[in-house]
């Protein structure tokens, strides 16, 4: 395995300087992503000293250093991780024979446009996070969503190496589409609907890091169980760096929810609005929305593609070799959710062909596990109320249920109880008026917004008062 090249123009540890036309290809691209960078980036803060983590290694004891760093000379690289010797393809059709080195043929079509649709979510959310910088709760804040926003370039440079390396000029022109899709642009939008959406105040930001950042987290691994061992080792250490994306939004959203109770307690009275607050019914309403609008990733609960991405050995299932059947799911069932009639119901279905909603469900379980520690702060602090996941067919744009008017509790309601109620389930206009005027920024070292309770230590060691962005 090769060392990282700091000294080349595109950190890397793949011997980029081995291959003279993928390095070409590649210093050609880097400009037009930094200039991209710049005109969709971090609005107001590019020339702004942050301190921020940097790959150097792919070792898990000490992969990253810290230091400040000016957004646009961060040193983007190229990292995978370390090959597994004797590696094989662990399901479908081509179970037991060695991981792919090189693009099947057969496969390039399917393979490339995975790759693409991966790649394409990475620069969207920097596009969606562009003007939060301008209404941080804190400094501590502020260079999280940097660290988030350059982690999210660098896996955008994990997928265009990939179309560069194996796809030829079909690569090198899907990198370039990458960079003229825009997020919520009419003619030219991203892929996938989630990352169409505004994420207009850090409230929703937060949301976004705990259920679309997951979403991804659950696609990485999916793709990281790939027989093509480049795109299998890619999204291994992407999925080091996916990490801090969603603790940022966990503990984000607990520190609201803590703030909420603190706020409850003191003026005994659940109208926060008053005190600058934000209330539990309108977290619940933010969660509802980023919850029903990550499932929709995930596709449809039976998909073709995904059974064939399965059987030819492209896209595995969440800890596939972790998993104790035979890999190939033939004969295989598993249970979906479906409408039958006025009720939604439970069916056994091929397995391979359910592998979108077997995802889901890891996915659902996994969001769960941290709603329940959100819930153990306000029970810490005696308040009678209870965050809960929507059902999974609430709010679906995609799948069995798009057509169908779905209560947060599972129940199938008219379309005048929608009408009536859906104002409760969901964010209003009055609620985003509320907390878009809750954005104001604080960006003296050790202080925090009123609607946010500060974290209980600091980045890498460091206290919480640490100037974490330098504005001055």
């Amino acid at each position: 395995m090769a060392g990282i090249d700091y000294s080349s123009l595109i950190p890397n540890n793949v011997s980029l300087h081995e291959n003279r036309r993928l390095q070409r290809a590649l210093e050609d691209w880097q400009p037009k992503f930094l200039e991209w960078w710049q005109d969709m980036g971090p609005l107001g803060f590019q020339a702004k000293e942050t301190y921020l983590r940097t790959a150097v290694s792919v070792d898990a004891k000490g992969w990253a250093q810290f230091d400040y760093v000016r957004m646009p000379e961060y040193r983007w690289g190229i990292f995978l991780a370390e090959p597994e010797p004797g590696r094989q393809v662990n399901f479908g059709d081509h179970k037991g024979q060695p991981a792919w080195q090189e693009v099947p043929g057969e496969y390039r079509g399917t393979l490339r446009r995975l790759i693409v649709t991966q790649g394409d979510t990475e620069p969207a959310s920097v596009e969606q996070q562009r003007h939060l910088g301008r209404t941080c709760p804190s400094l501590y804040d502020l260079r999280n969503i940097f660290q988030v926003n350059v982690e999210e370039g660098r896996h955008l440079w994990a997928m265009v190496y990939l179309l560069d390396a194996h796809f030829g000029r079909d690569g090198r022109e899907e990198s370039e589409a990458l960079l003229q899709r825009r997020s919520g642009d009419a003619d030219k939008p991203r892929i996938l609907g989630a990352f169409n959406e505004k994420t207009p105040d850090w409230l929703s930001f937060f949301m976004f890091c705990f259920f679309t950042d997951r979403d991804g987290k659950y696609q990485l691994a999916s793709l990281a169980e790939s027989g093509f061992d480049p795109l299998s080792r890619t999204c291994r250490f992407m999925l080091t760096e996916e990490a801090h994306h969603m603790f940022v939004g966990e503990a984000g959203i607990m520190r609201i929810v803590q703030r909420a109770c603190e706020l409850m307690r003191e003026h005994k009275s659940d109208d926060l609005r008053k005190h600058g607050g934000i209330d539990l019914p309108t977290i619940q309403r933010y969660l509802n929305f980023h919850c029903s609008v990550s499932l929709d990733l995930f596709g449809s609960e039976i998909s073709t593609n995904a059974a064939n991405f399965y059987t030819l050995g492209l896209k595995g299932r969440f800890e596939e070799t972790k998993k104790t059947d035979d890999h190939l799911l033939k004969q295989a069932t598993y249970p979906v959710a479906e409408l039958d009639g006025e009720r939604i119901v439970t069916r056994d279905e091929p397995a391979l062909v359910s592998l979108n909603e077997r995802l889901r469900d890891d996915y659902v379980a996994d969001c769960a596990r941290g709603v329940a520690r959100w819930n153990e702060v306000i029970r810490k602090h005696g308040i009678d109320f209870e965050l809960t996941l929507p059902h999974r067919a609430f709010h679906r744009a995609i799948g069995s249920f798009a057509e169908v008017r779905v209560a947060p509790d599972g129940r199938i309601v008219s379309q005048a109880e929608w009408d009536a109620r859906h104002r409760d389930w969901l964010p209003t206009e009055d609620d985003k008026e509320y907390i878009q005027s809750l954005m104001q920024p604080v960006v003296e070292p050790g202080k925090f917004a009123s609607w946010i309770a500060p974290p209980a230590r600091g980045v890498n060691g460091l206290a919480v008062d640490f100037e974490y962005v330098r504005l001055g």
